[in-house]
């Protein structure tokens, strides 16, 4: 949401030129009770189902620019818990260094251009979902599987399996 102010409107009013104006609603807001009309539209609540499969999404994604070596592992730091993390890692020096050795074009190609196409999610208990996405690459499709738990109101990954 962005207002626009006069330059001139503190002159107006007879206030002080530097003195900020008074926030006032647009009409239609001023009705509102302060919970409605106060509320950016990005802190209102989520269903947590979608939340999940957003976190899904867009871990998954990134693990998979991770193994493609066009993304560092650090940045996934505080979404997977540290056993993942240091998976993923291991996973993906691997493969840099399988590529080096090998110098095979198809193996060159292995995670590049990673889509996630598809995710569902599913509910184990209270705070804790099992995912499953479906990932398409320039060289074959893959399953990846992902445990994620609540702590602390923050998702974090404790599993992740990719195929």
């Amino acid at each position: 949401m962005t207002a626009v102010t006069p330059i001139r409107a503190g002159q107006r009013s007879g206030r002080a030129e530097n003195t900020p104006a008074p926030h006032v609603l647009p009409a239609r807001t001023r009705d509102l009770t302060p919970n409605q009309a106060g509320a950016p539209s990005g802190l209102r609540a989520v269903d947590e189902l979608s939340e999940v499969r957003a976190i899904t999404r867009g871990t998954v994604q990134a693990a998979m620019e991770v193994l493609a070596g066009i993304r560092p592992v650090h940045q996934l730091a505080r979404r997977l818990d540290p056993r993942c993390l240091s998976a993923l890692q291991h996973r993906a020096c691997l493969i840099r260094r399988e590529v080096a050795r090998t110098n095979n074009p198809a193996l060159a190609r292995l995670h590049r251009n990673s889509t996630v196409r598809s995710v569902r999610v599913c509910e184990v208990a209270e705070g804790i979902y099992e995912a499953s996405a479906v990932v398409v690459d320039d060289v074959r499709a893959r399953a990846v599987a992902v445990r994620l738990e609540r702590s602390k109101q923050v998702w974090r990954v404790t599993e992740l399996v990719i195929g």
